[in-house]
């Protein structure tokens, strides 16, 4: 595999990731480093497990798992999209929405948009491609641009004021039905 074809999955893979970071920086109030690290950090490491995982499955479960995988990208952004939308109609003086660069949301954003370098990593696995080099470039690629996509997001959120957990929640809604689509229309 050469160099500009894995950057090139890297980066496709990495959108996702992204566009939840813009999302979540519009969200909060207050991107701090510590925001921007957990996020990246995050982001970054499971799109470098999810190639192994795939990797490690190899073909045994690749049918099972193509079968399924876009169904739990789908739902795991529709429930954490849903909350963060219904979080928007929450009464003025409430307490600030809930970070999604910790805990349960952390994860379960981690995973959605990580499902995709799972399936990479299956295709490795059945070309015979070392795993290590591609889900180290996937990594630092994810975090890389998670890290962009927060502090864009936080730019546009000081913008879009109190609409913007609103917003946050509609463009992760927007990636859960782009996801759906592209694997039901393949």
């Amino acid at each position: 595999m050469g160099t500009w074809e894995l950057l090139g999955i890297a980066v496709g893979l990495a959108m996702d990731a992204f566009a939840v970071s813009v999302a979540a920086g519009v969200t909060l109030s207050n991107v701090t480093p510590r925001h921007t690290f957990r996020l990246a950090f995050h982001f970054g490491l499971f799109q470098f497990l999810m190639p192994v995982l795939g990797w490690l499955a190899g073909a045994r479960l690749a049918g099972q798992i193509q079968a399924f995988d876009h169904w739990v990208a789908f739902g795991l952004l529709v429930f954490v999209g849903s909350k963060m939308m219904l979080g928007a109609r929450r009464a003025e003086g409430q307490d600030d929405p809930a970070d999604p660069t910790r805990g349960l949301m952390l994860v379960t954003l981690s995973v959605a948009t990580s499902i995709d370098a799972l399936a990479v990593g299956l295709s490795m696995a059945f070309l015979r491609i070392s795993i290590w080099m591609p889900a180290v470039v996937i990594g630092l690629v994810a975090a890389t641009l998670s890290t962009v996509g927060i502090q864009f997001g936080r730019r546009l959120g000081s913008r879009v004021g109190q609409a913007a957990e609103l917003i946050g929640g509609g463009v992760l809604l927007a990636i859960a039905v782009r996801i759906l689509h592209a694997h039901l229309g393949a």
